[in-house]
């Protein structure tokens, strides 16, 4: 289990860089822009890219750290026990559907994404849309990843407290 809580918190530590190269990017854009004149649809694009790329990517780090949007008006105040019934529970019927779901219904669109190697509507964007959309297939595969992890600790929890 030590292995699959890693995968995510290696992933979830680098790709938090992110966030300082977006900020350059888009202090650049501005720059370029509104004191230059001159407007760039790749950096623009790059901004999207880098974004969407931060938030699915990270979601297995954000579920590791339990950081994700809970409605908590029982949660929070609850017994461990408790807590882990309903993280059990939650991953069976909530977030295990969710994942399969979203992967059985991203990976048609990415792989065929790839075969044309889809690029930028945009006549000067970027080339290179199917990587992009290769997030679509990580991000499930990194909730999978710390859905075990949960599964498994939330079993452990209620075998070793009786």
């Amino acid at each position: 289990m030590h292995i699959l809580k890693s995968i995510n918190e290696y992933i979830g530590r680098y790709i938090s860089w992110l966030i300082i190269i977006m900020v350059i990017v888009q202090i650049v854009t501005v720059l370029s822009r509104y004191v230059f004149g001159l407007g760039f649809i790749k950096l623009q694009e790059l901004m999207i890219y880098m974004h969407g790329t931060l938030f699915t990517v990270a979601a297995g780090y954000t579920l590791l750290y339990d950081e994700h949007v809970r409605v908590d008006s029982f949660y929070r105040e609850s017994s461990k026990k408790f807590k882990n019934v309903v993280n059990l529970i939650g991953t069976l019927t909530l977030l295990m559907p969710f994942i399969i779901v979203t992967f059985l219904m991203s990976y048609p669109y990415v792989i065929r994404s790839w075969k044309i190697l889809e690029g930028s509507p945009e006549t000067s964007g970027l080339n290179a849309t199917y990587i992009y959309k290769t997030t679509l297939i990580i991000f499930p595969i990194l909730l999978f990843i710390q859905a075990l992890v949960i599964l498994f600790s939330s079993i452990n929890n209620l075998k070793t407290k009786k």
